[in-house]
């Protein structure tokens, strides 16, 4: 029986959405699906700071956590993102809670315009954190990425985690 595709070719689940899966040179492989939340946090800007990630895939979660002894807060925040992404031991489709604009608009807005400028923003200036930036487009590349932005510190329990996280990394910087 032939699979049920959209307009595009994608492939379609019974129901008509779009099946989760991966796109590579002719295959389709069914992604692991991982609900991923991140935050970073920072005493001081810059300061002692520290990064937080919770995930859940399958019934099962896990926390990661770390810091550093002198940062940024938005340092924190993109090495929360890099770290948990790193942490997936083959392409997943993550759906991605983050609670700083900086870093969602960085990658889905930003970085195409960097990476077209050698790494410099619209007026030719370095792009700050550059470094993480890269390693981030690394690992966006390994991945189906869905970006969710959630308020900080506004009840929401994956975004609460991941700052009790964040500052547990802070917490084993002092």
């Amino acid at each position: 029986m032939a699979p049920i595709v959209d307009d595009a070719g994608h492939p379609q689940v019974p129901d008509g959405r779009r099946a989760r899966c991966r796109y590579r040179v002719g295959v389709t492989e069914n992604l692991t699906s991982v609900d991923m939340w991140t935050d970073g946090a920072c005493k001081g800007n810059p300061g002692v700071g520290g990064w937080g990630v919770w995930m859940k895939a399958g019934g099962r979660d896990k926390e990661l956590w770390g810091g550093e002894k002198v940062t940024t807060n938005n340092r924190m925040e993109l090495t929360a993102v890099i770290e948990g992404l790193k942490a997936l031991t083959r392409p997943c489709d993550v759906t991605l809670h983050v609670d700083s604009q900086y870093v969602k608009n960085g990658a889905t807005s930003w970085m195409k315009g960097w990476k077209r400028n050698g790494w410099r923003t619209a007026d030719k200036k370095p792009v700050k954190n550059a470094e993480l930036w890269q390693e981030l487009d690394a690992e966006l590349q390994r991945h189906h990425i869905t970006w969710v932005w959630v308020k900080g510190h506004a009840g929401d329990p994956g975004n609460e985690k991941a700052d009790e996280l964040a500052n547990r990394g802070v917490a084993d910087q002092r």
